[in-house]
């Protein structure tokens, strides 16, 4: 059993805390695990080899990083050019995971929902598994606790344990669903599925042949190197974009269901963090420094500054350092409105927070103004920038702790703490960390133009090139 762990999603409606390039899946929401790291560890005993995991290309080295950290060191990372939605990331899954010969279960889960009870999930994977080797498309049903509108529902046939799917549901309205959960012949679709690859992909050929052949062809022109994956720009781009179940569930007659409750929670917005979250006894859910008085059923996260919370029921405070979210529960579901305002506006916040995680560390905006940044920038033991140049800014460089190594044109130093360097506009330079522990320095742009894609590189350790 191979697991597959979809990591492309962007957590828009956990914003501010989530943004496009550090979306919820990399976010420690429960326990002190990511939630990609903690689908990981769920699954792991179950594993008989390493994972597959399908992300985005600009998120490539949060990937890899969060899974080295979580002990997956040899995970198969596998690149998407664009989106494509989950039926395409599964293909190109399935297709590389009997790429030599083998047909794998393949047990396909997203990688940023809450499992509480992961024993029960682990025995539902293995009761699931006879049905599945039989050539079953087995998908995993959460056993409703409520009418729940936000959901699809999955119509099970008679019987117990794993049973053929009479129909698939899209949301429904409440009356509707309130009957659905009396009936009890209903569960929630929770996007989580084992069944073998050679059976997937049957089914894809059967109902979708022109994206089995796209994605056949991305994956017959991928570039391999030691890290990642990465699929084929033109070859994937020419796939239809689909998700799974209407691309396959919905049409095979070997869909299956077993309905399990483990616990699950799929996050999808503020509202459903708080359900998961430890709470007080007074349903305060509170993250960070924050002192509430006369607070019931609240969320309060805070990302460094105290938050102070008098005599509020069923708000959502977050605290971000360049953002501040305050809503009512019942109109969490509408962050998406927000962020979709601040895209059409240009603003960065959907896309960064202030400090941004390169695969060499990370840098923090702390001030910028007309024709100047400052950023406190952190490089990795070991790790080196881009040997890069700027049209249209200049950098000044302050260590703070440990040890740089500076190459500026033709000449490289050394500079310890408090020692610093001129790097002009125009002139080729690159940043590194030649010791043991962390380099901490303080940079001053000045210039016309302080863009991050005001960067022409030369030479990268990490294969990159665009800005970032």
């Amino acid at each position: 059993m191979i697991p597959v762990i979809l990591s492309g999603g962007s957590g828009t409606r956990l914003w501010p805390l989530s943004r496009d390039a550090f979306p919820k899946q990399f976010l420690a929401l429960v326990g002190h695990d990511s939630m990609l790291q903690a689908t990981w560890h769920r699954v792991a005993p179950l594993a008989s080899g390493a994972p597959i995991v399908v992300a985005g290309e600009t998120h490539r080295f949060m990937v890899a990083e969060q899974l080295r950290e979580a002990g997956c060191a040899d995970a198969t990372i596998l690149l998407e050019p664009l989106a494509r939605n989950t039926a395409p990331a599964i293909a190109a899954a399935a297709l590389e995971a009997t790429r030599d010969g083998a047909d794998p279960l393949l047990l396909v889960l997203p990688s940023d929902h809450v499992i509480v009870d992961a024993a029960a999930f682990r025995a539902a994977v293995r009761a699931a598994g006879a049905a599945a080797e039989a050539g079953a498309l087995v998908t995993f049903g959460i056993v409703p606790t409520g009418p729940e509108t936000g959901y699809g529902y999955i119509k099970a046939a008679a019987g117990e344990g794993v049973r053929a799917v009479e129909r698939f549901v899209e949301k429904p309205d409440a009356a509707t669903a309130a009957a659905y959960v009396a009936s009890g012949d209903y569960a929630w679709n929770s996007g989580m599925f084992l069944f073998r690859a050679s059976a997937y992909l049957a089914e894809l050929e059967r109902h979708q042949p022109a994206m089995l052949a796209a994605c056949r062809e991305a994956l017959a022109r991928a570039r391999r190197d030691v890290d990642f994956v990465r699929l084929d720009q033109p070859a994937f781009a020419a796939s239809p974009s689909d998700s799974i179940d209407y691309a396959v569930m919905e049409k095979t007659a070997h869909a299956a269901v077993l309905a399990i409750d483990v616990g699950w929670n799929d996050v999808g917005s503020w509202a459903a963090l708080w359900q998961v979250a430890e709470q007080d006894g007074d349903g305060n859910a509170h993250h960070g420094d924050v002192l509430a008085r006369d607070c019931r059923d609240t969320l309060a996260w805070g990302d460094g500054r105290l938050l102070a919370l008098l005599g509020l029921r069923d708000v959502v405070v977050v605290d971000t350092a360049d953002a501040v979210l305050v809503a009512h529960k019942d109109h969490v579901q509408d962050v998406k409105a927000i962020v979709a305002e601040l895209k059409r506006r240009g603003r960065a916040e959907t896309s960064l927070h202030r400090k941004v995680y390169r695969p060499w560390g990370h840098y923090d905006s702390v001030d910028v103004g007309e024709r100047f940044q400052v950023k406190r920038i952190t490089v990795k033991p070991g790790a080196a920038l881009s040997l890069q140049m700027h049209h249209h800014r200049a950098e000044h460089w302050i260590v703070v702790s440990g040890t740089a190594k500076v190459t500026r044109g033709d000449e490289v130093i050394l500079l310890g703490e408090n020692q610093s360097t001129y790097i002009p506009l125009g002139v080729k330079h690159r940043l590194e960390n030649p010791g043991v522990v962390p380099l901490e320095l303080v940079e001053v742009q000045s210039g016309s133009y302080l863009g991050e894609d005001d960067i022409v590189r030369f030479e990268d350790v990490y294969g990159r090139d665009a800005p970032g």
